[in-house]
């Protein structure tokens, strides 16, 4: 089954869609992942790293939950669970990275391709798990897995060089 593109009329249509599309950074004609993950870089200066990681992680789980939400309705709307136009899943995963990564352009240059990387190519378990969960909650999961291995190979580097 071939699925049209949304466009800027279907974003605006409902305040799920909007969320679910990255606020339009979904609707990206190449790349919309990427877009998203990019889209989370100016959310994470406008939010700002001063939090205690209690309340950062709480809004990061609030985001996480409005996601599934957002993601569960547009994807529907659209027909299809996973639609490679919804985002929000890449911005919220991409916050979390954005949380724990040593600052500096080079943590966040890998932290980038590596986050990029994982999503893409959805080593074990990811595949498995987007394959096993639907709905707004398989689309916002898989995308935690792959930050969780940015996280993991971040740490890893920075232990053995650093």
């Amino acid at each position: 089954m071939t699925v049209a593109r949304p466009g800027a009329r279907f974003a605006l249509s409902h305040p799920a869609h909007f969320i679910a599309l990255g606020f339009g950074s979904g609707l990206s004609p190449r790349a919309p992942g990427t877009a998203g993950t990019l889209l989370a870089i100016p959310l994470w200066w406008v939010i700002g790293g001063g939090w205690d990681p209690m309340p950062l992680f709480a809004l990061l789980a609030l985001l996480f939950g409005t996601g599934v939400w957002a993601c569960a309705v547009t994807g529907r709307d659209l027909g299809v669970a996973d639609h490679g136009a919804m985002c929000w899943d890449e911005v919220v995963a991409f916050l979390l990275v954005l949380a724990i990564t040593p600052e500096g352009p080079w943590w966040l240059a890998a932290a980038f391709f590596l986050f990029r990387a994982f999503d893409i190519l959805k080593p074990p378990p990811i595949r498995q798990m987007e394959m096993r969960f639907k709905g707004g909650f398989g689309v916002m999961f898989d995308d935690l897995l792959a930050a969780g291995y940015t996280l993991l190979v971040l740490a890893i580097v920075k232990r053995v060089f650093f």
